[in-house]
């Protein structure tokens, strides 16, 4: 297996390797800290790197995420937009996304993301089919990871990527009794490996990132 242990001290090396936190995202890691159990959702800094590489990447002009929570993916998503692009976020607390929301007035991009506070499925299905979506980033509750994509795929543009968030759920994944929330997320695994619509890799990174390509 050519594979490495990731130690405490491993980890701090692959983190530093990362482009730093910038004021504003040292400020919102530590108020979502302050709330507690929560903060366990807020995605780790090197993620966000990789979100705001992936956005560039991919020249994304417009975004949909589902699963908001305290907007640090959202802030990554939006700095790495074209000028002009659009991130549209779904989420259902007004609480963790009023966190967001000045956050993203004091890193300059509120004005790139729509913030939709409704059940995330009915705002998909809700979207038109045009414009076509550049990039999907699915970190919401897991048993509603299915419906989601079969939702989003379709209206994703050739090319387009689709990432989900948890996909090891903590090693869940893999168990084959797993139950609830693994579960979801296994069953959601293997919804996505038979897709013939993408072509896929789950990488180890944090919780475990899927990223998907669009045929």
């Amino acid at each position: 297996m050519k594979s490495v242990p990731l130690t405490p001290g491993l980890y701090d090396y692959v983190v530093a390797q990362a482009e730093p936190p910038t004021p504003v995202q040292e400020k919102l890691i530590a108020r979502t800290h302050a709330l507690g159990g929560p903060a366990e959702m807020q995605i780790p800094h090197e993620q966000g790197v990789l979100l705001t590489l992936l956005a560039k990447l991919t020249g994304a002009r417009r975004i949909v995420e589902v699963g908001t929570f305290t907007g640090y993916s959202t802030l990554a998503l939006a700095e790495g937009l074209v000028p002009g692009g659009q991130v549209l976020t779904c989420d259902i607390s007004t609480d963790w996304t009023a966190i967001a929301q000045q956050a993203w007035e004091d890193a300059g991009v509120r004005d790139r993301i729509e913030l939709r506070i409704a059940p995330a499925l009915d705002t998909l299905r809700a979207l038109p089919a045009e414009p076509l979506i550049d990039l999907v980033f699915l970190d919401a509750d897991k048993p509603g990871y299915r419906a989601y994509w079969d939702e989003l795929v379709p209206r994703v543009r050739p090319g387009g990527l689709l990432l989900a968030d948890n996909v090891l759920y903590g090693g869940a994944a893999a168990d084959a009794d797993a139950q609830g929330n693994g579960l979801a997320i296994r069953e959601f695994n293997t919804h996505v490996r038979a897709d013939d619509r993408v072509e896929s890799v789950l990488l180890p990174i944090a919780d475990g990132l899927t990223v998907a390509r669009k045929r």
